[in-house]
């Protein structure tokens, strides 16, 4: 787009025929729950509610941009030749509209990679990324981006001072946008300020989150539309994303003429050679009829039967200033207060989800409730714990009674305290905050997977090795904490000094160890030695959470061999004596 969206750009003639056509064949290669008009609209018996209500995106999350202007060039009607990518040393083939500046592209292709590892789920193809940068700013205003991909000069979208658009009052100071009184949709992927908070990611990695850097812009555009688990596989996981981006239809079928545009073909072209779109969603503004100025002709027509005043000779007639109605106050403006709508504090175990929901409800002075406004939930503290969907931040309307429902929450493995807080955006009233706990993995019952008696021979090895299942309500618990300890009695916990043992990695002998149970809730013991003393052992093993199983080792003593008796000598008979001869 132009750096500023105020200058008014003329109205081309809408190939309404290449809406019609990419957005049919987008439903039928995709899902077969899409249907299109004559002019590329689906039909509002197929239209979701929530695509037609302004401001519901997706049902559940304010748009990226604000729902700021957008380009609505189309696509030419015929398909692109598909083309290999070019170097930029040689003149690229195929219809100029498929050519995408190298460094965008580039950017489109590198947050496709980061997705499918980050979120392998979302299935987003670089496509839709390239499809809404054309729609957003033209591929950066044709790839007008230094080789870093930061855009030469800033492309802002209007004031949205609620003339003509969203009203949304600062939310950076300025930081983004230069705007310290409202915000504007900021880079080549138009995000506003306050969700660019959240949502910015570091396409480049040179450390910074810069809305104004392609890299940095298409990844976090990705990020944005996989969130909440949405597949881009899907008519509807795709449909809903892009609807959270701009909440508008004519948008959503802009966007796709793009993407199946894109789909068939496209090609690599030198940065700063693009094409820029002309027509966009803000032009056609009705203007206000003209007021003659002729002098002497009264300014507005009479009724009939009015009678005519003459106005004095050679003194023009001033037109009568019309009285504008003061507008009335939107939703937002309205709020006085957030009221708690569910249980203000909630814990959860490590690695799970939280039972229950954060949801605040917007209320006015007297106590009544306002819908669709938008509220922010901010996990604040020191917690790896996240909302489904991998982020920290949630902006959700209110409904009909005026509450938002938060994403559920999901525990990381950090134990601890820390904070959901909502606020209402737009406004500067009290945050509500929801205090919240993470708990270590826990077992409640501990069993052995096996019943054969555990016996040792004194000075020798155990025969068996211990293995048991820890579980939690009935379910494995994994990555529990445990601790195996060889103890003197069933009253004395203390450590026996004793019997069986353990070995550490340099072979000394040691009687506690501690442990951590498997993802299926095992918890191998390693080979257990026994000793020279014989008799009955017991090895007690204990959890976060308080379970506790005790097992008796038997310890026999070595089997004595049984030495042979000495033979007794064999005794030789006497030799006889020598008889004399006669002499």
């Amino acid at each position: 787009m132009s750096a500023h969206f105020g200058t008014r750009l003329r109205k081309g003639a809408v190939n309404t025929t290449v809406a019609a056509l990419a957005v049919a064949a987008l439903a039928a290669s995709q899902a077969p729950d899409v249907t299109a008009d004559t002019q590329g609209r689906r039909t509002a018996a197929d239209t979701p509610a929530a695509e037609t209500d302004a401001g519901a995106a997706a049902g559940t999350d304010d748009s990226a941009t604000g729902n700021s202007p957008y380009y609505t060039d189309l696509p030419p009607l015929h398909s692109p030749n598909p083309a290999p990518t070019q170097s930029t040393a040689t003149t690229p083939t195929g219809t100029g509209e498929a050519g995408i500046p190298a460094t965008v592209l580039d950017a489109y292709k590198k947050a496709e990679a980061q997705l499918a590892q980050a979120k392998p789920g979302c299935n987003l193809p670089w496509q839709l990324l390239a499809a809404i940068g054309k729609v957003e700013s033209g591929q950066a205003r044709g790839g007008n981006v230094t080789a870093d991909g930061t855009t030469v000069s800033p492309i802002l979208g209007p004031v949205l001072n609620g003339s003509g658009f969203a009203n949304i009052k600062d939310t950076d100071n300025g930081a983004y946008d230069g705007d310290s009184t409202f915000d504007r949709a900021v880079g080549p992927m138009q995000f506003i300020p306050s969700t660019w908070a959240w949502a910015g990611r570091d396409g480049n990695a040179d450390g910074k989150k810069d809305p104004n850097n392609i890299y940095d812009a298409a990844l976090a555009a990705g990020h944005y539309l996989c969130r909440y688990g949405w597949d881009m596989a899907t008519t509807s996981g795709m449909r809903t994303a892009i609807l959270s981006y701009n909440n508008s239809t004519d948008y959503l079928n802009t966007v796709l003429s793009w993407l199946e545009y894109y789909r068939k073909g496209s090609h690599e072209i030198p940065d700063g050679t693009g094409t820029v779109p002309t027509d966009r969603s803000d032009d056609y503004k009705p203007s206000s009829p003209s007021v003659p100025t002729t002098p002497g002709r009264p300014s507005v027509p009479n009724r009939p039967g009015t009678p005519t005043k003459p106005s004095t000779p050679g003194k023009p007639t001033k037109p009568s200033t019309p009285t504008r109605p003061t507008p009335a106050p939107t939703p937002t403006e309205t709020v006085h207060h957030l009221e708690a709508a569910g249980p203000a504090k909630i814990t959860a175990m490590a690695g799970h989800l939280y039972t229950d929901r954060v949801s605040a409800r917007a209320e006015t002075a007297a106590g009544k409730a306002v819908a669709k406004v938008r509220v922010r939930f901010t996990i604040v503290g020191d917690t790896d714990a996240r909302f489904t969907g991998g982020e920290k931040i949630a902006t959700i309307l209110t409904d009909s009674k005026g509450v938002a429902l938060a994403p559920a929450l999901q525990a990381g493995e950090k134990n601890g305290a820390f904070t959901v807080r909502a606020t209402v955006l737009g406004r500067t009233l009290t945050a509500l905050d929801y205090a919240a706990t993470v708990t270590a993995r826990a077992a409640d019952a501990l069993a052995r997977t096996g019943d054969a008696a555990l016996t040792c021979i004194a000075g020798g090895r155990c025969a068996d090795p211990v293995e048991v299942k820890a579980t939690y309500k009935g379910a494995a618990a994994d990555k529990v904490a445990a601790t195996a300890t060889l103890v003197k009695s069933a009253d004395d916990p203390s450590t026996n000094d004793k019997g069986p043992y353990f070995k550490d990695a340099a072979g000394n002998p040691v009687r506690t160890l501690d442990l951590q149970t498997d993802a299926d809730g095992l918890l191998r013991l390693p080979q257990l030695y026994a000793d020279d003393t014989a008799g009955t052992y017991l090895l007690r093993i204990t959890t976060t959470g308080g379970a506790v199983l005790t097992v008796e080792l038997t310890v026999t003593a070595a089997e004595t061999p049984t030495p042979n008796p000495t033979p007794a000598p064999v005794e030789s008979a006497p030799e006889p004596e020598a008889t004399p001869s006669a002499s």
